[in-house]
């Protein structure tokens, strides 16, 4: 009898999917609400982007993202600085065995992104790519 797959095309299980994106809605309500007392996280608009969980779900790591890319490093310290607050607000509104330590991080996807754009208009690189659909 085959066994059922529950594992995402990316590897992760999908109930580390579902706990992680139940994390990434509740962190944006706290900071879309203004609920931490930190005025720089008040005054900016920070983007949770994604939460990827451990295995064990004890350790989520949170990648951030402040609109337009404004004082990131500022934020990003103003965030490990209210990482307490923020643990146990997600303690009190998601129901687990454990509580997940929570780590900040940047997201550089969308650095890696524009990297790769500005790679692909080079005039090189688009006349190669050029080619290769000519031939096909």
């Amino acid at each position: 009898m085959a066994k059922y797959n529950d594992t995402s095309p990316e590897g992760r299980s999908v109930r580390l999917l579902r706990v992680g994106e139940q994390l990434r809605h509740i962190l944006s309500e706290l900071l879309m609400r203004g609920e931490v007392h930190d005025e720089l996280l008040t005054a900016t608009s920070v983007s949770v982007t994604e939460v990827r969980m451990s295995p064990d779900l004890r350790h989520a790591t949170v990648f951030v993202k402040p609109l337009l890319g404004a004082n990131e490093a500022d934020v990003l310290k103003a965030l490990r600085t209210n990482t307490a607050f923020f643990q146990k607000e997600v303690a009190k509104r998601v129901k687990m065995k454990y509580a997940a330590k929570l780590k900040f991080l940047s997201d550089e996807s969308f650095d890696t992104a524009q990297h790769i754009e500005t790679l692909l208009s080079n005039p090189k690189v688009s006349q190669d790519l050029s080619k290769d659909a000519d031939e096909d």
